[in-house]
C-alpha cells in the first residue's frame, strides 16, 4: 500500500457544495451513501481514515448493511432452498438483494472519484469487489431457485423506425 492513496479527498459536507439546483434522484441517493459510508469508517474501531481504506472496508460495510436486507436467502439446509415461491416462513436470514448492492457500489465508485480519489486508489473498483458480487448473486439465484438472465440491450433497427413513422403518419390521414 502507498502511504499516498486517497489523498485530497473531499470531505463528505464538500459533496454537491458548487450545485445550485435541486440534485437528482441518483445524486442524492450517492450522497447518502457517501455519507453513511465515510460515517461506518468513522465509527470503526479504531476509526479508518478514508485515505487508508481499502477493498477489506468495503466488503466490511457490505456485510454490516446485510443485517438492514429485506430479501429471504435460504440456506442450503433449508427445507426451501431453491424454491421461488415457498409455501411457509422459515428462520433463513435476511440479507441485501445483490441488485441493491451492485447499485450501490456503482453510487459509491462515482462518489469516491469525485470526491478527489483516483481509479487507480478506488476500492470500490477492486477486482475482488466484483468477485463478492458476482458470488452474493450466484448464492441468491440458486437459494431461491430463479435463474439469473442478463437484460440484453435493445437493438435499434432503423428499418423498424421507419415503419412506425409511416403508419403514423399513414394513419392520421385516415383520421381526419
Amino acid at each position: 500500500m502507498s502511504g499516498d492513496r486517497g489523498k485530497g479527498l473531499a470531505q463528505p459536507s464538500m459533496l454537491n457544495a458548487d450545485l445550485q439546483e435541486t440534485p437528482s434522484r441518483y445524486e442524492s441517493q450517492k450522497r447518502r451513501d457517501w455519507m453513511a459510508f465515510v460515517q461506518y469508517l468513522k465509527s470503526h474501531r479504531p476509526p479508518v481514515p478514508l485515505s487508508l481504506c481499502n477493498y477489506s472496508h468495503v466488503l466490511d460495510f457490505l456485510r454490516y448493511l446485510d443485517q438492514f436486507g429485506k430479501t429471504k436467502v435460504h440456506l442450503q439446509g433449508c427445507m426451501f432452498y431453491g424454491q421461488p415461491e415457498p409455501p411457509s416462513a422459515c428462520t433463513c436470514p435476511l440479507r441485501q438483494a445483490w441488485g441493491s448492492l451492485d447499485a450501490l457500489i456503482g453510487r459509491l465508485r462515482a462518489a469516491y472519484e469525485e470526491n478527489g480519489g483516483t481509479l487507480a486508489t478506488n476500492p470500490f473498483a477492486s477486482g475482488n469487489i466484483r468477485v463478492y458480487l458476482r458470488e452474493v448473486r450466484e448464492c441468491q439465484v440458486k437459494a431461491r431457485g430463479i435463474p439469473y438472465k442478463k437484460k440484453k440491450k435493445k437493438k435499434k433497427n432503423p428499418a423498424n423506425n421507419q415503419m412506425k413513422g409511416r403508419k403514423r403518419s399513414g394513419s392520421s390521414m385516415h383520421s381526419s
